[in-house]
């Protein structure tokens, strides 16, 4: 190899290492992780429990579980905002099929888009109010039988 490419290489090289890219970088998790907690979906009498990350600030709702390639099957993301309002939703750069449930300020599910289309640029609106939407695996709310109407808390919508 010519001195001039290999001069050229450790340039590009420096580049990606100073500002930190990498060659599908946009395309993978970076690793970061948000604060979690316990989170309880009470459902017919029945007590469901998961660990959400809680994603606050537009910056955390906006990248949410995208690029995400798996999650484990009692884990979810909660999204807070600062009011009750009409959400809508989409799959673009989620690889993973969810159930996207929209929860008003009192903590009812007020409607459950169930095995969203990875990938997809469709909105999904929440259909009626919601100040909290949980994001779990897609098909974990028919398998645990969460439908709307049931109640869910955790400690970021409780104030805790």
């Amino acid at each position: 190899m010519s001195q001039y490419f290999r001069s050229a290489a450790r340039v590009f090289l420096a580049l990606i290492m100073v500002t930190g890219l990498s060659a599908g970088a946009v395309a993978q998790d970076d690793g970061k992780r948000l604060r979690t907690e316990p989170l309880t979906v009470e459902s017919s009498a029945k007590t469901h429990e998961f660990t959400v990350e809680v994603a606050v600030t537009a910056p955390e709702r906006s990248r949410g579980l995208m690029f995400r390639e798996e999650m484990a099957a009692d884990h979810g993301m909660l999204f807070i905002f600062e009011q009750e309002g009409d959400r809508y939703f989409w799959m673009k750069n989620t690889p993973l099929p969810l159930d996207i449930i929209y929860i008003d300020a009192a903590g009812g599910i007020v409607s459950i888009a169930a095995d969203t289309t990875p990938f997809s640029e469709q909105t999904i609106p929440s259909g009626a109010p919601a100040k909290y939407v949980l994001e779990l695996n897609a098909g974990t709310s028919a398998e645990r039988g969460i439908k709307v109407g049931d109640r869910v808390s955790s400690a970021s919508m409780t104030g805790e």
